[in-house]
């Protein structure tokens, strides 16, 4: 692990009434997590739910108050998403923070598609036709190659001009991630010279053990990508996603106590939902800092990875994330780059 990541889902507890507060929570712990030192803090895109539901603007104000930190989406579903639109503002955005931006994209889970496809619009195209086919569309803009003609003549543009990218952030196109989840994504987000990133989730039960599917998942992602791109000098780059949660008084229990039993409910030992789709997920590492660092250490995606992405649960108060990330930069992150 070279680098030390954070995700937030920006939870808004309060309702109508408590979405600009929780706005404005998610702000104050992007500047609380540069003064720790945390290289990357990320936000899901999700639709429709009490959480942060557009990145971009969020980012655009976040770079006014930090100076360091990037601004990544772990990720963004392409089915739902217009590529241009997403280029447009996702480039501005990286100029606007002197090239801070990590876009995060997927296909999306195509289980939601009955319910979000009637609000979107429904397409010809099946669930996962449609999103790589934005999502290579949103590679080509982000590229800066032509997407039209001005034909006779475009409000400034002149006639027979190319329509292109505007404005273009040259390097963010090389900052591109995929959302990883099993074996065959992984190998694929490699031959699209893309960068991976592995959450706690995976798509695919293998039999084996969840982090070292997710480990075996990173090795054959760059393995693929050295002999597709390492003759032109790129290199791999992987984040990984746990969910940290130190507890190192009774309060600290107290306020995470309902998350951590509703978590391990929901799933057996293995991390297979009791209900719902062939799915494994990655446990809770929590307890006293040393343990979480053996824990960690033990990890065989985390100690394959180049960042560590601490996940915040969704739920909990600004007080509480602030605390976690601060346990992490102070206590356990120097013992895992030691």
């Amino acid at each position: 692990m070279r680098e030390l990541g954070f995700l937030t889902f920006v939870p808004n507890h309060g309702g109508t009434e408590g979405a600009a507060s929780a706005l404005e929570d998610g702000l104050r712990l992007f500047q609380a997590a540069e003064t720790l030192g945390y290289g990357t803090g990320w936000v899901r895109g999700r639709h429709f739910e009490p959480f942060l539901t557009s990145p971009m603007t969020f980012f655009a104000a976040a770079a006014q108050r930090t100076s360091t930190i990037a601004f990544g989406t772990a990720v963004l579903g392409m089915r739902y998403e217009d590529p241009v639109r997403l280029a447009e503002d996702a480039s501005t955005v990286d100029l606007l923070s002197g090239g801070r931006v990590q876009l995060g994209i997927s296909t999306g889970i195509a289980g939601y598609g009955p319910i979000l496809d009637p609000v979107f619009g429904a397409v010809d195209r099946s669930f996962r036709d449609e999103a790589e086919a934005r999502a290579s569309r949103l590679l080509e803009v982000l590229q800066g190659e032509p997407l039209g003609s001005a034909g006779k003549g475009y409000e400034s543009i002149p006639a027979g001009a190319d329509l292109t990218l505007q404005p273009l952030s040259p390097g963010l196109r090389d900052r591109v991630w995929w959302g990883g989840g099993s074996m065959g994504t992984a190998v694929r987000t490699a031959e699209k010279g893309l960068l991976l990133h592995c959450s706690t989730l995976n798509t695919e039960d293998t039999g084996a053990p969840f982090a070292q599917a997710q480990a075996d998942q990173i090795t054959a992602y760059r393995e693929r990508f050295t002999e597709l791109h390492g003759a032109s000098g790129r290199t791999s780059k992987v984040a990984v996603g746990r969910i940290v949660v130190p507890l190192l008084d009774d309060h600290d229990r107290a306020v995470h106590d309902e998350f951590l039993t509703g978590y391990a409910a929901g799933m057996d030992d293995e991390g297979r939902p009791l209900s719902g789709p062939p799915f494994r997920f990655s446990k809770v590492v929590s307890g006293e800092p040393a343990a979480i660092v053996d824990a960690l250490l033990a990890d065989p995606a985390v100690t394959a990875t180049d960042e560590l992405v601490i996940t915040l649960p969704a739920n909990g108060d600004a007080a509480a994330h602030e605390r976690i990330l601060r346990i992490v930069a102070e206590e356990i992150a120097p013992a895992l780059r030691a």
